[in-house]
């Protein structure tokens, strides 16, 4: 006699097939995009270190320092290693992230598939994984390499933990704890999977010692695992949460260095409480619905009442899925999922300028399919045309989440597209206007830079870092005059702007006004001495001025702080000679 798990099992290496081809197909548009100039500047393309490759140096140097405000050393390593294969070609760099994201995609198949004993509620999670739009960020975005590699070790970590479940030993546990490891190092948002393992744990594991589910013994064979208590689970993951707390004080550390971590003072507790349950309700609202997806969503003051609907709309969900926890364990696993896996990323601690993204849904979502999925199985256990409803929902589903999906990647397609789309679907973004200005300045476009970066200081006037990058288009258009009213403007927000000082240098020093390009460079070079760039321009300044012992001492202090610098090197010729002819 066939038993359902048997023939189940024949559709196995189908599911497998089918999951791969549509995550290509789904994907295939990437091969047209380009990098985008929002991060991918500074983790790859104009990254000396990255651009080199893999050597001892580089290694060492991933471990040991930042990376753009950022600790990911082994998602630094393996940008490395894709230029050092395939040089800037962004079409090879699309590709490993997308083989990554479909080996996540496989490998959430195979471990849901084996927790649980249910194919079809496991491929259809898979499937929404690989295929809904919210994933797009972490496969077209270059610099979101981190997410897929994070997601890759996350899944491994949980496959690990199965085979540790069935039988604990420390010869098991042990690759658990590597796994892990590596998926912190590529990523640290995944601090909360040992906490996603006790879930697991409590469903569909059954490890905790509890009266068993009724429904899951109707979801056919698994493996027996051992149980534990509930303290036992717990300090059985007390090694990974000590990495968890580890990287964790490191990336708060890298990160308060950076001056990306906002203070309460400038974004106060209550604001950044009511901004996160609004996007906890915005992510379910884009998983149900993906349309408008932007690459960022500027952070604006939200309503009170709809913050308090948001609040009462989760609270509400949560009383539902507690009250029914024993008899439908899945439904308070999967919320928790979602709820705790966001809150390294719900803006709590904010970092960074943006309300929500949708890249932090990436493994997030995963709990808000399992709770549809196995609901939708349960809720129809009893209908007459059970295999066909769902069959015909699910393909509805995945079919319209393709498409989105395709449609999505077409914004990505380069700078401008991506630029274009963000500014269309969200409003009063001035980060977008400010960034769109910096990528039109790069290309010569100076009018339409201008244009963007107005557009930004409309919405916020006091934003220093349009005021500055309008002042350098200025600059290099020839407006000196105007250029140098919006620097000296700029240094009475505040005096101790070592940049900007530079910048007003640079004008003074194109205009003429040495003396005035002289006290300006100097006034840099105080509040940052170890300034290669600075001390070349004052160098050249006492050149012009005739002051040539000065000029070569500025230009021999630019080449010990940096030996490689063509352009001291040139000019300390110059001054040398001008001095030996004088």
């Amino acid at each position: 006699m066939t038993t359902k798990s048997t023939r189940d099992g024949k559709y196995v290496f189908l599911v497998y097939g089918v999951l791969i081809l549509a995550t290509i197909i789904a994907f295939e548009p990437f091969r047209h995009n380009e990098f985008v100039h929002f991060d991918d500047d500074q983790y790859i393309t104009e990254n000396a270190r990255v651009k080199d490759g893999i050597t001892l140096d580089s290694i060492i140097w991933a471990f040991t320092r930042p990376h753009y405000h950022m600790y990911h050393p082994l998602t630094t390593i393996s940008n490395m290693l894709d230029c050092q294969i395939f040089g800037l070609n962004p079409l090879w760099h699309h590709l490993v992230s997308l083989l990554l994201h479909i080996a996540n995609t496989v490998l959430l198949f195979r471990v849901l598939k084996r927790m649980t004993g249910s194919v079809w509620c496991s491929a259809f999670v898979a499937a929404v994984f690989a295929l809904h739009p919210l994933s797009v960020e972490s496969v077209a975005w270059a610099s979101e390499r981190k997410n897929a590699l994070s997601g890759f070790f996350w899944m491994l970590t949980i496959a690990g933990y199965i085979r540790y479940a069935e039988r604990p030993r420390i010869g098991r546990y042990l690759p658990v704890v590597l796994a892990f490891g590596l998926s912190l190092l590529a990523k640290p948002i995944v601090v909360t999977l040992p906490f996603v393992l006790l879930l697991l744990d409590y469903w569909p594991l059954g490890r905790l010692q509890l009266k068993s589910d009724p429904w899951q013994k109707a979801e056919g064979p698994k493996p027996v695992y051992q149980k534990a208590s509930a303290w036992g689970l717990i300090l059985e993951k007390v090694p990974l949460f000590i990495l968890a707390v580890i990287l964790s004080v490191i990336t708060y550390f890298v990160q308060q260095s950076g001056n990306i971590v906002v203070p309460t003072g400038t974004l106060p507790l209550n604001l950044r409480i009511a901004n996160a349950g609004i996007s906890y309700v915005r992510y379910i609202h884009k998983m149900i619905y993906p349309v408008r997806l932007a690459m960022y969503y500027p952070y604006h003051s939200q309503p009170l009442r709809l913050a308090i609907i948001c609040f009462v709309i989760l609270a509400a969900v949560s009383a539902v899925v507690i009250y029914t926890a024993r008899r439908r364990r899945y439904l308070v696993v999967g919320w928790l999922w979602y709820l705790g896996t966001l809150v390294p990323v719900i803006g709590l601690v904010q970092v960074g300028s943006q309300a929500m993204a949708d890249r932090y849904t990436y493994l997030s979502s995963i709990g808000i399919c399992i709770m549809v999925a196995f609901g939708a199985a349960e809720l129809s256990a009893k209908w007459r045309y059970r295999k066909m409803v769902l069959a015909t929902l699910a393909g509805i589903v995945l079919t319209a989440l393709l498409v989105g999906t395709r449609m999505q990647l077409l914004y990505w397609r380069n700078s401008t597209t991506m630029f274009e789309h963000t500014l269309a679907v969200t409003k009063n973004n001035y980060i977008m206007h400010k960034l769109f200005g910096d990528f039109l300045r790069e290309k010569g476009q100076s009018h339409y830079a201008l244009e963007h970066y107005d557009k930004a200081l409309q919405i916020t006037p006091h934003f220093y870092g349009a005021i500055e990058n309008k002042g350098l288009t200025l600059l290099d258009m020839g407006e000196f005059d105007k250029a140098i009213a919006i620097f000296t403007e700029l240094l009475t927000f505040r005096e101790d702007w070592p940049e900007v000082h530079d910048h007003l240098g640079v004008a003074y020093a194109r205009k003429g006004s040495l003396e005035k390009a002289e006290e300006q460079f100097k006034k840099a070079l105080q509040l940052k001495r170890d300034w290669p760039e600075v001390w070349n321009d004052l160098g050249t300044v006492y050149r012009l001025q005739g002051k040539y012992d000065l000029a070569i001492k500025c230009h021999r202090e630019a080449l010990q702080l940096r030996p490689d610098y063509q352009a001291a090197k040139y000019n300390l010729a110059i001054a040398m000679r001008l001095k030996e002819e004088r």
